[in-house]
């Protein structure tokens, strides 16, 4: 969903109005990249707004693809391979693998930084995290951490990662620019998914084995002398086994599922507090907060179905069926259309989100399901990228 920086685009346009036979008007299309676990491949769908939906390639990449990233500055994707214990490069333009690079075992996710320039990669089986120079396409170093790390997040700002240790019961804390471990900091039991704030002074850590979320103090720049930092700031109660975060862009609430609880929790990330626990579903997997802060959608993998919450009025207000499984999500750039990977089904439901002109609302429903797209066996995650 990241555009080419806008003057790289102007001094571009103005070059090809030199250039005999360069158009100006290169179309921006949107595609979706799903990592398909058993069946080895990406699939990309054309979420281009009138383009219907279609798949237009399958991309062959290693053994079980689970996680996937777009570089925010090229027309790259990175996928991580579980069991071949590399990441494939995907060029977005010729929808084929342009590199291959080894990590350590069993790794699961990669986190990109900012700039594009670094890829960070959590080797659950190996105890360490991989460095990825991303422009050289090649393995620049490897930082050992605790037990079992399932995720590395790297912060807004550049300087820190974050990695959550699953048998380790902690969080280690990393200089991105020393690459070394700075702290490790005991939190709660078997952390796994992170947030980190805006400001990149503060992390979430979700904690399913004890129904918990870790609030952590990160050292940077911008703080005094006399904060403390790399450092545990609270224990949060939430419902019964939270597996996934989602920050509001304004970075005010963090929204929990508790997938055993049939419910989320908010916690309001200035006060460390939790301001309280809502129904949603069955077996609620992933959240998705709207660019403009005023609707949550939430993935309920049990009930094969989105709900949809209002977070100004505090209540849910729709209920919307998909496919068998549903878990991981993605907005198209206008946010049009919500796009769910149905992991049992093997497929993508596209839902409208978009309110319809009062001609064409049909029952007065605005939200509905649009289509299913067939992708491939065990579809794990998305991610929705602009090429142009």
């Amino acid at each position: 969903m990241h555009n080419r920086p806008r003057i790289a685009v102007c001094l571009l346009a103005a070059a090809c109005a030199l250039l005999s036979g360069c158009s100006q008007d290169k179309p921006r299309r949107e595609f979706a990249y799903i990592t398909n676990g058993k069946s080895n491949t990406v699939t990309v769908i054309d979420a281009t707004a009138g383009q219907g939906f279609h798949v237009v390639a399958q991309i062959s990449v290693g053994r079980n693809p689970t996680g996937i990233a777009a570089s925010p500055t090229r027309p790259e994707l990175y996928v991580v391979n579980t069991d071949s214990d590399n990441v494939s490069f995907v060029d977005a333009q010729s929808n084929r693998v342009v590199a291959t690079v080894g990590v350590h075992r069993a790794p699961y996710f990669i986190s990109v930084s900012r700039d594009g320039k670094r890829g960070y990669v959590a080797d659950s089986g190996s105890a360490n995290v991989a460095v990825l120079d991303l422009p050289a396409r090649r393995l620049l170093g490897v930082v050992g951490v605790g037990a079992k790390p399932g995720l590395a997040q790297v912060s807004p700002d550049g300087e820190t990662v974050v990695v959550s240790n699953f048998a380790g019961n902690s969080v280690s804390i990393i200089d991105a620019a020393a690459m070394r471990v700075r702290a490790t900091v005991a939190i709660c039991n078997s952390p796994t998914d992170i947030v980190i704030m805006p400001d990149s002074d503060k992390a979430f850590v979700a904690c399913p084995a004890s129904n918990q979320v870790a609030a952590v103090a990160l050292a940077n720049k911008k703080q005094s002398k006399n904060q403390s930092a790399d450092r545990l700031l609270a224990l949060l109660d939430v419902g019964a086994t939270p597996v996934s975060l989602a920050l509001k862009p304004d970075g005010g609430e963090l929204f929990v599922t508790n997938y055993a609880g049939q419910s989320f929790s908010v916690i309001e990330t200035t006060a460390n507090e939790v301001s309280g626990t809502y129904m949603i579903g069955g077996n609620p997997a992933h959240a998705l907060v709207s660019a403009d802060n005023a609707l949550l959608y939430v993935s309920n993998f049990g009930s094969n179905s989105i709900g949809v919450f209002s977070i100004n009025d505090g209540r849910a207000i729709d209920s919307i069926g998909v496919g068998s499984a549903p878990d991981a999500m993605a907005l198209t750039g206008d946010e049009s259309f919500l796009l769910v990977v149905d992991s049992r089904a093997g497929d993508v439901s596209v839902v409208r989100t978009t309110r319809l002109p009062s001609t064409h609302r049909k029952n007065n429903a605005d939200r509905a399901l649009m289509t299913m797209v067939p992708v491939g066996t065990q579809p794990n995650a998305i991610v929705i990228k602009a090429v142009e």
